[in-house]
């Protein structure tokens, strides 16, 4: 870290917030210096949100002082957080999706801000041309990618030259190119001068981006380190404390037989810069976990979407499940037949935020707990229990607000909800997005058992170890194409790689888009 002045960025003293029931932040107390970037460590509810909120503005801590460039500040609001030069990228995105992305940060932008930048469409094009994002400003957010969205947001805090910028999961939708590519920017920032406050689960990444880390564990501060003297496994065991349930590699199987099948699907795309589908064809094996790995916004939202029945176009005679062709049924009858769905976009599509955890778990579980048009509550309120000990969520009872829970524990909830329902095919998209150490062991471990007990899983991730880890058989998608469908073990993160660049698509040789192990 290359070394500027010795007054420090932001200092937090003894910062402390208590919720109904909940201790969040106990007595809190770090330092940044500009142009470190800070790993903030620890499992969902540990504490980190709350934290980053307070200095956001967002939440008003109980007691504790903020210091920022060496004077006490009072930072009551994000628009006061964004004046003093810090900027956040949330988990769960803050957009309008129907407003194009130039407007959307627009919004964020004072007048002085504005007339200082001047023309701010073609200050996001200098600002994604210099730093490698993409970021196209005339572009609809509604018709943007998870990772494309997360970009707009980082572009965001960009145009507003933060000092200090808050990232919260930044690589969770990355392929390892973009990773790399953020980094780039990352270490581009830290040389400026701009220190970075860098939240993430994926201890590899923070051994090798960060200079410091403060690992926190029931809303205390429990351990702090320098992360390239650590390992991953000693940052995990300072979160967790046992290590004897990490993840060490699964065993591979082999589907027995077909459970769901696409065939020769094609499809336009349904928005202006949508993804078409070009003869998509694999099969899904019961007993088995197919993984698709692929750049963000390549068809994997468009795949989904009409596999799970959300678009409902129909595509008679491309879809069948069980044999049975459900390519005109809306995704209400393909539930009934056996299939389940985890959408990648928790709060919205995965859970109604403002319903109770009954009341999501009702939306998917009525065929069960609805008789006579009436709809027995007090089952549906001991089911409801029994998912969230089962899967741990930690919440305040079934009664708690999907939106009041952190973003791995509404995961595990809506894992759990979906899997509870026994299906025989379960269409899954990043279901580790964002989640700590624990709580993607315990989603991986349920998705084996439901694998083991018979399902159809499919598995689409841009977390390529997550996919190794996991999956019995891989593809990958680019451009609405679809690769080859191969072994695990048959092949490597290169070739995989490879194919997520499209090198499979003008290939003479490649195509039956299913080759044998």
């Amino acid at each position: 870290m290359k070394k500027h002045n010795l007054v420090s960025r932001l200092e937090l003293v003894n910062i402390t917030k208590q919720y109904p029931g909940c201790l969040a932040n106990d007595n809190i107390s770090i330092t940044l210096m500009p142009g470190e970037i800070h790993a903030l460590l620890g499992e969902n509810g540990a504490g980190k949100s709350t934290l980053v909120k307070t200095i956001y503005g967002v939440v008003a801590p109980d007691k504790g002082d903020i210091i920022w460039d060496g004077k006490e500040v009072n930072i009551k609001s994000p628009s006061i957080a964004r004046d003093l030069g810090i900027g956040m990228v949330f988990q769960h995105f803050s957009l309008f999706e129907t407003l194009t992305v130039s407007q959307n940060i627009e919004l964020c932008l004072s007048k002085t801000q504005l007339n200082k930048i001047g023309d701010l469409a073609a200050r996001i094009t200098q600002l994604s041309e210099e730093y490698g994002l993409n970021v196209n400003p005339s572009r609809y957010v509604h018709s943007l990618s998870i990772g494309e969205r997360q970009r707009v947001e980082i572009m965001r805090c960009l145009v507003q030259s933060v000092k200090l910028l808050i990232l919260d999961e930044p690589t969770s939708v990355l392929t390892p190119q973009e990773v790399s590519g953020l980094f780039g920017v990352l270490r581009t920032l830290s040389e400026e001068g701009c220190s970075i406050l860098f939240i993430s689960h994926k201890l590899h990444e923070v051994t090798e981006i960060c200079h410091k880390a403060t690992i926190l564990r029931g809303g205390k501060v429990v351990d702090t380190c320098v992360p390239n003297e650590e390992t991953p496994a000693s940052i995990a065991k300072m979160m967790v404390g046992d290590l004897a349930e990490q993840d060490a590699g699964y065993a591979k199987k082999e589907g027995t037989e077909r459970a769901f099948n696409v065939e020769n699907l094609s499809l336009p795309a349904k928005q202006p810069f949508g993804t078409s589908l070009k003869n998509i064809n694999f099969e899904l094996k019961s007993g088995e976990i197919l993984g698709i790995a692929g750049v963000a916004g390549n068809g994997q939202d468009e795949l989904m979407a009409i596999i799970s029945g959300e678009d409902e176009r129909n595509v008679k005679n491309s879809l069948s499940l069980d044999s049975l062709d459900i390519g005109h049924l809306h995704a209400g009858e393909r539930r009934k037949l056996g299939m389940a769905y985890v959408p990648e976009e928790r709060l919205g599509r995965g859970a109604v935020p403002d319903m109770s955890l009954t009341e999501n778990t009702l939306l998917t579980h009525s065929d069960g707990f609805v008789k006579n048009g009436l709809v027995e509550w007090q089952s549906i309120k001991e089911y409801t229990s029994a998912l969230i000990a089962k899967y741990k969520v930690k919440c305040h009872g079934e009664f708690s607000e999907a939106k009041s829970l952190s973003g791995g524990n509404l995961q595990k909830f809506i894992m759990g909800r979906e899997i509870g329902q026994n299906p025989k095919v379960l269409i899954c998209a990043h279901p580790t997005w964002g989640v700590d150490v624990g709580a993607a062991l315990a989603i991986h471990q349920a998705l084996l058992e439901l694998r083991d007990q018979g399902a159809a899983i499919l598995l689409i991730s841009e977390d390529i170890d997550e996919l190794f880890l996991l999956a019995d058989r891989m593809a990958a998608v680019c451009d609405g194409h679809l690769s080859p469908v191969v072994r695990t073990e048959a092949t490597n993160i290169d070739q995989i790689g490879q194919w997520m660049a499209g090198t499979f698509i003008n290939n003479s040789s490649l195509h039956t888009q299913e080759a044998k192990a």
